[in-house]
């Protein structure tokens, strides 16, 4: 009983690193303006198991700017990791120490992200041209991280880099600094001449060279990242890889992606919700943030693809997007438009 406290503790971390691991077999990938705690509690009403992500926080913002409020959450998002980004590993190592703090499950550490901003900050994607510096990066982060897990999310590459060429040795260079877990998305990025958006489109996926990486690397545990839309291509990926990361189409479609998940991915008993009932189940929590300050719209916004695909999701869409912004808009408007929407998941028509 003499190291109850310290322990306990440690063996706290350890549920904590081995939900983490379980819940990595799907993940919904962290997105700027968009994965903000409102999504998070959205798309864990949908989903138990599914590991959620923070936006990216920037190191400088946390420790130089005291921006903890960026870490705001909810209990009830868990099993959460959130994203930083940065370069300098002492900055990076306090901004971990504040994450703990703060109960996360998971730190990661933005490796991809090809903005403009971020380039000139020296960190994200064009960090994929010094993998020592990303594995001092991660050393410091796992000594600040009290047992708490530390990731990577990367690219294959940049620019003129060889893919098949720089990915193994990135990973080989990080992972000997201890990390054991990375996100890989599937595409380079192309740092001149291609916008944020492009790159999330425009270079070509090279799924079957992530799929070599963790055949070169089984004791890692890789994600795959990239171009995947539907939990059919999940099951397939998962097949050769440990977990996938799904951005893009869990957030305008996160009914195809989530409300299943559970059942087909992690193969949970306990039947799925429909989106109407994630809907009612929101009621509570848009009440108390409305209460607190909040904006309906700054809800609603990442409720807007709930129904695609459905009659009455286009008048579900208009309705909230023409009266969230209203002052006194809340509950009841998203009840008036829920009530236009059919309960039959039926392909819309024109």
């Amino acid at each position: 009983m003499e190291n109850f406290a310290g322990g306990q503790e440690q063996v706290t971390n350890t549920c904590k690193q081995t939900g983490v691991v379980y819940a990595a077999r799907l993940s919904v990938a962290p997105m700027m303006d968009w994965t903000d705690r409102h999504c998070r509690y959205f798309h864990r009403l949908m989903s138990r198991h599914a590991l959620l992500y923070t936006e990216m926080v920037t190191a400088p913002a946390l420790v130089r700017g005291g921006a903890v409020h960026l870490l705001d959450y909810n209990i009830e998002e868990q099993p959460v990791a959130v994203q930083l980004g940065g370069s300098d590993p002492k900055e990076l190592a306090a901004a971990t120490r504040v994450c703990v703090d703060r109960g996360y499950d998971e730190v990661n550490l933005n490796i991809g992200c090809p903005s403009d901003r971020v380039q000139s900050g020296t960190f994200g994607a064009v960090l994929m041209r010094d993998a020592a510096l990303v594995a001092d990066c991660a050393a410091a982060m796992k000594d600040a991280s009290q047992g708490i897990e530390v990731t990577v999310k990367c690219r294959i590459g940049v620019d003129d880099q060889h893919p098949e060429d720089v990915l193994p040795n990135f990973l080989e260079t990080v992972a000997d600094a201890g990390v054991s877990r990375f996100a890989v998305h599937a595409r380079k990025a192309w740092l001149q001449g291609l916008s944020p958006k492009e790159n999330r489109d425009i270079p070509p996926l090279d799924y079957p060279l992530v799929h070599q990486m963790k055949a070169a690397f089984p004791d890692l545990h890789l994600s795959i990242n990239g171009g995947i839309t539907s939990l059919e291509e999940v099951q397939a990926h998962l097949q050769i890889m440990d977990g996938v990361m799904i951005g893009r189409a869990a957030y305008h479609d996160p009914a195809s992606v989530l409300l299943t998940a559970d059942q087909q991915i992690f193969g949970d008993r306990a039947p799925a919700k429909t989106a109407h009932d994630v809907v009612e189940a929101m009621y509570p929590y848009i009440d108390a943030q409305i209460a607190s300050g909040a904006r309906l719209h700054s809800i609603t916004r990442h409720m807007l693809g709930l129904f695609n695909g459905r009659p009455g999701a286009r008048k579900w869409r208009r309705v909230l997007s023409e009266g969230a912004t209203r002052d006194g808009a809340g509950g009841a408007l998203v009840a008036e438009a829920l009530s236009h929407v059919s309960q039959q998941p039926t392909t819309e028509t024109v």
